[in-house]
């Protein structure tokens, strides 16, 4: 079984076929997802896919983009959701330099704040990084680092900079993008990190995998990212699916 570390089902662009959609997961060989908050409408949202769906759990935690609408009410409201049985991580934290919505300062303020609720409730983090490489690794290895563990989510910097994440004891999230043909630092970053630190993700419904590229993404499309990292590290699928298996389970220590 396949299990999608990092989904999105809440969003529009599964608005007319979402239940249809899900009921399929099973038959396609996808036997766990999470689903990631970013906002606080996407926190509700992934709350109310979990407690619908046996094969979803949740994620609660505010996207760089969005970490302008919280307060010390809405951070409270969260740290009681982090104790939901099917609430399984703090994510999508991190920092977005690349769409710039909110201050540098303000980001890492509620990195910062988001890091301690996840060492408080004793959920790994769900980490979000654009065009904020150097900034999200040293935040991580301050504030966060030997403490709950988590995902490096989407991973989109170098294979070296992967290693040191390993190092520090976090998985890296690989997914569509690493079967465009011009992901050469994806491929790199794919063979360079061990299997038992890899763990597969949608980011549905965005980065859809070849030769769907551009199309809306699903769990459904994850056996081609197994595949292309399996013939990068020249193992079969069937490793590459039973590793990131175990490896989602260990790191949601909840889903155990």
């Amino acid at each position: 079984m396949i299990f999608d570390t990092h989904a999105h089902y809440d969003d529009e662009a599964f608005e007319e076929d979402r239940e249809e959609l899900l009921a399929q997961m099973e038959s396609a060989g996808i036997g766990g997802i999470v689903n990631v908050g970013a906002s606080v409408r996407g926190i509700r949202a992934s709350q109310e896919l979990a407690e619908r769906y046996p094969f979803v759990w949740a994620a609660v935690g505010a996207h760089p983009d969005e970490v302008g609408s919280l307060d010390e009410e809405t951070l409270q409201w969260m740290y009681g959701l982090c104790q939901k049985p099917k609430t399984v991580a703090v994510g999508e934290i991190g920092l977005d330099y690349y769409w710039d919505k909110e201050s540098h300062e303000l980001q890492k303020q509620w990195l910062i704040r988001q890091l301690e609720m996840a060492k408080e409730t004793g959920l790994p983090v769900n980490i979000h990084s654009r065009e904020a490489a150097q900034d999200t690794f040293d935040i991580m290895k301050e504030h966060h680092a030997g403490t709950t563990g988590g995902i490096i989510h989407c991973f989109s910097s170098s294979a070296q900079m992967a290693l040191e994440y390993v190092k520090l004891g976090y998985y890296i999230g690989i997914g569509g993008v690493v079967t465009f043909k011009n992901a050469r630092v994806m491929k790199e970053v794919a063979a360079a990190v061990p299997l038992d630190r890899i763990v597969v993700e949608t980011d549905c419904p965005y980065l859809a995998p070849a030769p769907n590229r551009g199309k809306r993404n699903s769990s459904i499309y994850l056996p081609l990212v197994i595949e292309e990292i399996a013939r990068i590290r020249g193992v079969s699928a069937q490793e590459v699916e039973e590793a990131t298996w175990e490896n989602a389970h260990r790191v949601y220590k909840k889903l155990q």
